[in-house]
């Protein structure tokens, strides 16, 4: 049997013409204002471009090698190309399909989309992987690179981010945070942390008049100076790729802010194309598979 696997993630502009464009699909078809295509504009510009999607394609590569035979594996975004709905045609002679957010939480509102793109797109038999935060060969492959960093830095502060929410959709969906810091929780044990060797903090909250999640990571470099930290360690546990939030809003925009507070700024690896990650991916697809064959 034919398995056709789409990873899915949000996607990028092409170029700086396709800016504007890209965040009205992003904000549901509202155009942006020129303040932001602006600021945005400053910000992929200080990063060369967003990676996102050729590593997304780069880590579909790895992941069809890893899986053989069988297993067809495309990437695939939501709000730019390559789409979900062209992807997903791409493997119409797949007898069914496998969709991975490239995010291991879940959350029904921020992430329904994927799910809905897709079963529109696939008539065969489909499965959307939910959360796989608790994978144990994705725990493990997280935890190596902290436990690898942090031992070769000496043992810095860590702290533990993932993008932070408006207060009302964790008030809708206290799951999906829990499901964040358990990942945290459960890669510091894997790695090794004593309970004061790190810290939970959010990153990349939105510049709009509701309250966001703290405390943001920005927020804890005074005080972790003030303690005697002289380095510290970021590690993302919702982000798999380099993209804006990693390049720009951690190793630009939160590194200044450490630096300001006297501390040296340092980041974990993504997991990009890393065989331990891949190798985990290809775990959540089996897995999914399966189940359909069970369904």
């Amino acid at each position: 049997m034919t398995t056709g696997v789409l990873l899915m993630t949000y996607g990028a502009p092409r170029d700086d013409a396709d800016l504007p464009a890209y965040l009205a699909r992003v904000r549901g078809g509202r155009a942006p204002d020129d303040a932001l295509v602006a600021e945005m504009r400053r910000r992929y510009e200080r990063i060369g471009g967003s990676p996102l999607v050729r590593i997304t394609e780069a880590q579909a590569a790895a992941l069809e090698a890893e899986l053989g035979p069988g297993y067809r594996v495309r990437a695939a975004m939501r709000y730019s190309e390559p789409a979900i709905g062209a992807r997903a045609r791409e493997l119409s002679d797949a007898e069914r399909v496998v969709g991975i957010v490239m995010s291991p939480q879940w959350s029904p509102t921020l992430m329904r989309g994927y799910a809905d793109a897709v079963g529109s797109a696939v008539s065969r038999p489909m499965r959307v992987a939910r959360a796989w935060h608790r994978e144990p060969a994705f725990v493990d492959a997280l935890a190596a690179q902290v436990r690898t960093t942090w031992a070769r830095l000496g043992r810095p502060h860590v702290l533990f981010t993932a993008h932070s929410l408006p207060r009302r959709v964790f008030e809708s969906e206290p799951d999906y945070v829990a499901q964040l810091r358990e990942t945290g929780e459960l890669v510091a044990a894997a790695a090794g942390l004593g309970p004061g060797g790190w810290t939970w903090a959010y990153q990349s909250a939105g510049h709009t008049q509701e309250a966001w999640l703290r405390p943001d990571l920005k927020e804890l470099f005074p005080d972790l100076a003030a303690a005697g930290h002289r380095d510290v360690l970021v590690a993302p546990v919702q982000f798999l790729a380099d993209h804006l939030e990693v390049l720009y809003d951690l190793d630009v925009a939160a590194a200044a802010e450490a630096e300001a507070a006297g501390i040296r700024y340092h980041r974990v690896p993504m997991p990009n194309c890393d065989p331990a990650f891949i190798g985990a991916l290809a775990a959540v697809v089996r897995r999914e598979a399966a189940a359909i064959g069970m369904s």
